[in-house]
């Protein structure tokens, strides 16, 4: 994403130094150390190594994934994709129940720029090191149009693809086909109303799908049909740009992530999940601690900041209005 964070990215940084002082963070979780990545606008929890997180660049450097080990935020693997082309908005990554990772390259800061984008899908290595791997490239259309979207979700039971749109007015949630084809267009088709999202992730279960923003986060419950159901507040943190999520491993917590260089991956207990609460410092985030929250009490419903006081809401409230007046312009702008 680029098309918002450039133009609130030094207001918001100017938010977060005032709230310095004030702000505290669920629990702990880790920092990206590697200066390459510099834009990660996506994460996935390995489903064959505890502790690992794969995550890639914003934009066009989408040939390249990342596997960071969250003991340490040390890059352990770089992958160099073959076989995709020339990637173009690289936002989304997810692990599949085949095994494979899928990854999104389904950005258009444009809204409607490009009449299609791409999924690139490969087998997530058994040994972790650097490596070239052949990635199947799946062509996707949306039923009503082309649009923006930074959100891929894979389901942990039935390996359907999804993808969530962004809009400042609201989005859609879009299901691809029962099965992707690499020999035609694969088209995805609107099946329900979310709000603006930047990253989305479904619990292993499969039985939640969480989706957030740059100041909230929201979890929805996944019905048998595939349709979202009864929706509540996750106490996602506050970070700068918010722009990925994942489950861990085993379901107990919740990471959220923000691009930059040296970004914080923060983790949050899901309450209720055994483990839950309990700190990652050097054990790997998927052996316990969880995050959603029924927004009563600590970051109210949606809230980013994980408990605030003064400081925080106020903070809140000055980044929100900054953003509100950068839309109420960018509008001012189509209409002239």
């Amino acid at each position: 994403m680029r098309s918002l964070s450039y133009a609130v990215a030094p207001c918001a940084a100017a938010v977060l130094l005032l709230l310095s002082s004030g702000t505290a963070v669920a629990d702990d979780g880790f920092t990206i150390k590697d200066a390459r990545i510099t834009e990660s606008s996506g994460l996935a929890a390995s489903r064959l190594h505890p502790g690992i997180y794969w995550t890639h660049n914003d934009s066009d450097d989408g040939a390249f994934v990342y596997a960071v080990d969250s003991r340490s935020g040390e890059t352990v693997a770089t992958l160099t994709l073959r076989g995709v082309g020339a990637p173009r908005d690289v936002e989304g990554i997810s692990i599949g129940p085949d095994g494979n990772v899928y990854v999104g390259d389904i950005g258009d800061n444009l809204d409607g720029s490009w009449s299609h984008v791409w999924v690139y899908r490969f087998p997530e290595p058994k040994q972790l090191g650097n490596a070239t791997v052949d990635a199947t490239q799946f062509t996707v259309k949306y039923a009503d149009g082309p649009r923006n979207a930074e959100a891929l979700m894979v389901h942990p039971k039935t390996g359907r693809v999804y993808i969530a749109s962004k809009n400042e007015d609201g989005g859609g949630l879009y299901e691809g086909p029962a099965r992707l084809s690499a020999g035609g267009t694969n088209v995805f088709r609107r099946m329900g109303e979310v709000p603006w999202v930047t990253d989305g992730a479904f619990s292993p279960d499969g039985k939640e799908l969480v989706l957030r923003s740059y100041f909230s986060a929201r979890a929805y419950e996944w019905k048998a049909d595939g349709r979202l159901g009864a929706d509540r507040a996750v106490r996602a943190p506050f970070q700068g740009q918010a722009e990925s999520v994942t489950y861990t491993a085993d379901g107990t917590a919740m990471m959220f992530g923000s691009e930059g260089v040296g970004s914080d991956v923060q983790r949050v207990a899901v309450e209720g999940r055994k483990g839950g609460g309990e700190s990652s410092g050097s054990k790997s985030p998927s052996s316990g601690g969880g995050s959603a929250d029924s927004g009563k009490g600590e970051g109210g419903a949606g809230g980013d900041a994980a408990g605030g006081d003064g400081k925080v809401t106020l903070g809140l409230v000055v980044l929100g209005g900054v953003v509100v007046a950068f839309l109420g312009l960018k509008r001012l702008r189509r209409r002239a």
